[in-house]
């Protein structure tokens, strides 16, 4: 089998997937523009060969890259690379290639499309916000006589918290129009929520392999434009609620031979037409992995390898590893460097030991979303989840 990875270096663990296909006996090809001499060793280890491009956004040097791979080694069986920003140009060289074990690139528009997600979510029967597609300032009110102030604006197709505002007022309503991007935008009702997001791995059939809940912070926008610290956990189980709807959102969206992140509200006040306190509602689905360390979390939280699972799913379409049956929470919490904290980074590891799992420096292009500095621990309870998060995160 031949498979080829993106941007394999990129986030840093994402050489386990590679390590893990080429355990399973997968010829692994990377294509990346990171040089040779920077890949980490273990990604080297991992790789029969390397091709790094000046850029990944030319896509005529993708075509090459791919072609080269192709005259070489022969058919290519898969191409992927876990990764948001690449979707689309995954499913592109899917298509022209010929690869089927993935979306194609008339398909990916139900995975990029904010409000396209919409009508599959229906299908799957679970209940999302009202959503509006922007076009001009007099139809944004028509729709906020239905569902009020505040709502969410977001472009239609993105990735994360980028671009996104909270419109409050008719003031924010007109400042967001007098600069109105030139992408399709999308304006939500506001929900107040937590957001957990149903973590699976999918066979070709869409059945899940391996499952798991994250909770996060109910709004990642005020994180990045209020300088918040980014505090979520992996929980050790998950609502047998969550897991019929995410189960049926894969099923709508034919998720199948991925690894996915989709995204729920759980309500923390009722709403019209959407459900009661503790009530789930569908956001968004991606069709990549969760973001960060998220997926060494999980391997924390539920003492397993999803990165074996994953590779598993890939080469024989099953799950191998076996169940290991001790599950915890695994908490993440990180700070900024330009605000000062109650407890000193010694005073961290110091109390909480050997319970924490990583701790380092976040690359610089994470910073936003994620902190300069960040501390990963197992907890036993919830309880215990948000003292080390108090913990970390108290300032002076």
């Amino acid at each position: 089998m031949n498979f080829v990875f993106i941007s394999p270096q990129f986030p840093r663990t994402y050489w386990n997937f590679c390590d893990r296909l080429k355990k399973n006996g997968v010829n692994v090809l990377g294509i990346g523009d990171t040089p040779y001499d920077a890949l980490p060793f273990e990604l080297k280890s991992a790789l029969t060969e390397y091709y790094r491009l000046d850029s990944l956004e030319d896509y005529d040097q993708m075509l090459r890259a791919v072609g080269f791979f192709t005259f070489k080694y022969g058919k290519i069986d898969w191409i992927e690379s876990n990764n948001e920003y690449w979707l689309e140009q995954d499913a592109r060289l899917r298509t022209d290639f010929h690869v089927i074990t993935g979306v194609q690139a008339d398909e990916v528009g139900r995975f990029k499309s904010k409000s396209g997600m919409k009508a599959y979510y229906q299908e799957a029967g679970v209940p999302t916000a009202r959503c509006h597609k922007v076009t001009t300032i007099e139809a944004a009110r028509s729709f906020l006589q239905e569902v009020g102030y505040p709502v969410i604006v977001k472009p239609d197709v993105g990735v994360g918290a980028t671009d996104t505002w909270r419109l409050d007022n008719e003031q924010d309503l007109q400042n967001f129009f007098a600069s109105l991007p030139k992408a399709p935008y999308v304006m939500e009702e506001f929900i107040e929520g937590d957001i957990c997001s149903y973590d699976a791995i999918t066979d070709a059939d869409c059945a899940p392999l391996f499952e798991s809940m994250t909770v996060w912070p109910p709004s990642i926008m005020d994180i990045v434009l209020e300088q918040r610290d980014l505090a979520y956990y992996v929980a050790a189980e998950m609502p047998d609620s969550l897991r019929r709807l995410g189960r049926a959102t894969v099923k709508a969206f034919g998720a199948k031979s991925r690894f996915v992140h989709m995204e729920f509200f759980r309500l923390t006040k009722a709403r019209k037409g959407l459900g009661e306190i503790g009530d789930f509602v569908g956001l968004e689905v991606n069709m990549r992995p969760a973001g960060g360390y998220t997926p060494d979390m999980m391997n924390f939280a539920h003492s397993t390898d999803v990165y074996q699972i994953w590779a598993d799913m890939v080469s024989a379409n099953q799950r191998l590893l076996p169940e290991r049956g001790e599950d915890h929470f695994c908490v993440y919490a990180s700070r900024r460097d330009c605000f000062s904290y109650q407890h000193s980074h010694q005073e961290i590891l110091d109390r909480y030991g050997k319970r924490i799992v990583m701790c380092e420096r976040m690359p610089e292009m994470n910073v936003a979303q994620m902190g300069n500095q960040m501390y990963t621990a197992h907890a036993a309870t919830l309880e215990e989840t948000e003292e080390f998060i108090r913990f970390v995160t108290e300032r002076v």
